[in-house]
């Protein structure tokens, strides 16, 4: 089935942001079931290929979301179709550090993997990390997007980075927590992963560096029940899953934050635990 697909272009040309899951993402539309097995990021790797093509030198891949377990081979294939990246340097947003083979363990079964097919997908990742020109096997984010960070690392040179560092720094958050009063947080699901190293924690532990003593508020759209004691990082965790609702949650932070003294502050800098 066609997908249709966007890229992000700074003002100036030279930076390109490409989302995987525009192109093959697990929500996409498509004929049939699912199959992880066959699922490609040809298409995102068309979505490079474009952006090199607009005179991008810098190229961000947000990887969440992705339906792929290819190793990206799919989308080295569509960058080598179109000419290579003549110069531009690849950088992959994650926020998992999984290494390459353990892409399919990890997340195939989310993508549709029975344990018969995992393994398939295991066998094939590590087969192709000991094709690829650098093996990726054993590199921190290589398997973020079913191997695709480890794809692109081992035949562009792509740089694997915290994509929750990334866009946090890209907004200069830390100069706005120098001046907050609270701090809401928001997530599709909170559960045990959001721990490692999604957003929500890595603004917890940017808030627990600061030294302030804030209160974090998580506005989400389900609680998993295994999330156990990492609740304990927020004032409140508030269910919102329409426009409504959000707003209501708003109002309802609103109330608590504003009732506090020494503007929102709270005595005990100790109470985020990350």
């Amino acid at each position: 089935m066609p997908a249709r697909a966007e890229i992000g272009i700074t003002a100036d040309g030279g930076t390109a942001v490409v989302e995987l899951a525009q192109a093959g993402g697990i929500t996409m539309a498509h004929d049939g079931d699912r199959d992880p097995v066959s699922a490609s990021t040809y298409g995102t790797g068309m979505m490079i290929a474009e952006a090199v093509r607009h005179g991008a030198r810098k190229i961000l891949v947000a990887t969440g979301g992705s339906a792929t377990t290819d190793g990206g081979s799919g989308a080295i294939r569509a960058i080598q179709d179109a000419g290579g990246l003549r110069g531009a340097q690849l950088t992959v947003l994650s926020d998992v550090t999984t290494t390459f083979v353990d892409a399919a363990r990890v997340f195939g079964p989310q993508k549709g993997a029975d344990p018969a097919t995992v393994k398939v997908l295991e066998e094939r990742l590590a087969r192709q990390a000991s094709e690829f020109p650098r093996d990726p096997t054993g590199v921190l984010r290589s398997g973020a997007a079913g191997g695709f960070a480890g794809g692109m690392w081992a035949h562009f040179g792509a740089e694997l980075v915290s994509g929750a560092d990334t866009v946090l720094n890209a907004v200069g958050f830390d100069r706005e927590l120098e001046q907050a009063t609270a701090v809401v947080v928001g997530e599709g699901r909170l559960d045990s992963q959001t721990a490692e190293g999604k957003i929500i924690s890595t603004i917890l532990h940017r808030v627990r560096r600061s030294g302030r003593s804030l209160q974090v508020f998580a506005v989400v759209g389900s609680v998993s029940e295994d999330l156990g004691d990492y609740r304990e990082n927020f004032a409140d965790v508030l269910v919102a899953s329409d426009a409504a609702a959000m707003r209501a949650a708003g109002a309802d932070i609103a109330v608590v934050v504003n009732s506090l003294p020494d503007g929102g502050r709270l005595p005990d800098a100790g109470m985020l635990q990350t």
